[in-house]
């Protein structure tokens, strides 16, 4: 009787085999990838509603929204020097972060050694989740992803900016008399690498609608900001280096998530008409929306 004879694959056939399957991974990576940046942008969008929420509340709370930057002059430079403390600060309690506001020193500045504890302090609702080429550690400031509208152009942070968190800022609902639906109150940021942390009222809480989103700023041989790369600008020439604010962006694909003042989050494109984002960075110019945003 003859014995039964199982064929096994040849190498052909098993190499034939391996390529139909890498291509079918390559093939369902995009959409892997596609899906988890979809999801960690819906995150992105929680983590600015519940930030509008917070100051929300404490506008309902103090008949105010929180000052953008608290100083006892102007304009802000970007270093670490002064007292600084930023909007954030004020929202913590407004965030379920009671106890980290419980330890902040505002007898002294955001810079000072009794505060450096809080501002290495991570806080989720601050951190955008695509953010995946954040470098964090306790050894440095925790940067926040999110920033306030000082101003609808690129300028100083001082106290005649034109957006709602400025300096020694005390904005209430009757002075964004465009009203709360056509102003940005909070957009996303790209952190850079002498990023203060989410304490220090400087650019790194406070950006403005002077440049297009994910425009890239260059300086000139002399270390000033000259002009930015890919974007329609009207940041004025030669500006130094710690007055410089910039603009917003983001690690999303196209564009970024703002907060408006009315609660809403929206995804504004990188390529919305310049003049269209300034005036959404202005909380009382009086200008009719020609276009929605």
């Amino acid at each position: 009787m003859r014995k039964g004879h199982c064929r096994g694959f040849t190498l052909v056939e098993l190499l034939v085999v391996i390529a139909i399957i890498g291509i079918l991974i390559a093939l369902l990576l995009p959409a892997v990838q596609a899906a988890r940046e979809a999801a960690r942008r819906i995150q992105c969008t929680n983590n600015l509603a519940q930030l509008g929420l917070a100051l929300q509340n404490y506008d309902g709370a103090h008949e105010t929204l929180p000052p953008g930057v608290v100083n006892p002059e102007g304009p802000i430079r970007n270093i670490p020097q002064g007292y600084h403390m930023s909007w954030l600060v004020q929202l913590l309690p407004y965030v379920e972060e009671q106890v980290t506001f419980k330890y902040v020193d505002f007898a002294v500045g955001a810079y000072d050694k009794k505060n450096e504890p809080v501002l290495k302090t991570w806080i989720d609702v601050f951190a955008c989740p695509s953010d995946g080429r954040r470098d964090w550690s306790t050894e440095g400031p925790f940067p926040s992803n999110y920033a306030g509208c000082h101003h609808d152009v690129e300028a100083p942070i001082d106290a005649d900016n034109h957006g709602v968190f400025f300096l020694n800022s005390h904005v209430r609902s009757r002075d964004i008399s465009d009203g709360a639906t056509h102003t940005i109150f909070l957009g996303e940021k790209i952190i850079d690498g002498d990023d203060l942390g989410w304490m220090s009222g400087t650019r790194a809480t406070l950006r403005n609608t002077g440049t297009m989103i994910n425009a890239t700023p260059v300086r000139d041989a002399s270390g000033k900001y000259e002009e930015v790369r890919g974007a329609d600008p009207t940041l004025p020439q030669g500006i130094e280096p710690d007055l410089f604010v910039g603009g917003y962006g983001s690690y999303h694909p196209g564009g970024a998530n703002f907060s408006l003042g009315d609660g809403s989050v929206r995804f504004l494109s990188e390529t919305i008409d310049p003049g269209i984002f300034q005036q959404l960075g202005h909380r009382a110019d009086g200008k009719l929306m020609q276009q929605r945003p």
